[in-house]
């Protein structure tokens, strides 16, 4: 049972590679780019697709649009709220 679970970890990391994050460590910073993996991933399947023929171009061209959003919103949701000046707590 050991082989196979091993053998469907090896195909996932062939089929999802990720890679590690070097940059400067935050929880939000961590999500965005596992969000931005995701999306290249997304990305590069429906590139595929459509170059195959399996995905008309304006069907793609809106899939990889509606992904574009989801990851602006998480940008928004992750950074942008991190990088405005958070306002000072009372001292006790």
């Amino acid at each position: 049972m050991a082989e196979s679970t091993d053998s469907s970890k090896e195909k996932e990391n062939f089929f999802y590679p990720t890679a590690n994050y070097r940059g400067e460590f935050t929880p939000e910073h961590l999500a965005f780019n596992a969000n931005l993996q995701e999306f290249a991933q997304r990305v590069s399947i429906i590139c595929g697709l459509e170059t195959g023929g399996k995905v008309p171009p304006g069907d793609a061209y809106k899939e990889i649009k509606k992904l574009w959003k989801q990851l602006k919103e998480s940008k928004q949701a992750l950074l942008e709220q991190t990088e405005r000046p958070r306002p000072d707590l009372p001292e006790d």
